[in-house]
């Protein structure tokens, strides 16, 4: 949620007002498993939020949510950050074009044949 809020306020694009989320993400954006995932439906169903983002690994966890429940809510089951930025945000995020950049590494790796006459 924090990371939509994120790139949200960078980008300019607002979030869906009618979209609803929880859990955490790694650093490399994929979306961690959430607890209680029957008692946060029955709070965005309470509230009038109709589409729920939710991780892939909780899935198994909507056999205890009543049918009737389920049947009012869209349910999206996301794997990584991207997805919840497709679903989450009012339109794409469209990515930058960048002239290309020389790999740096090459820069490094001609520096150390230089440098080798100054080690044991």
């Amino acid at each position: 949620t924090i990371c939509t809020s994120i790139v949200s306020a960078l980008t300019k694009i607002p979030v869906r007002c009618d979209v609803t989320m929880t859990g955490e993400i790694t650093l490399r954006g994929k979306v961690l498993p959430i607890g209680g995932v029957k008692e946060k439906l029955l709070a965005a169903h309470r509230m009038g939020l109709r589409t729920v983002v939710l991780p892939k690994d909780n899935e198994k966890d909507l056999a205890d949510i009543p049918q009737e429940i389920l049947s009012s809510l869209t349910i999206h089951f996301v794997e990584t950050m991207d997805e919840v930025l497709q679903i989450a945000l009012e339109r794409p995020v469209v990515p930058l074009e960048h002239a290309a950049v020389t790999p740096v590494a090459e820069t490094y790796v001609a520096g150390a044949e230089k440098d080798k006459s100054l080690t044991n």
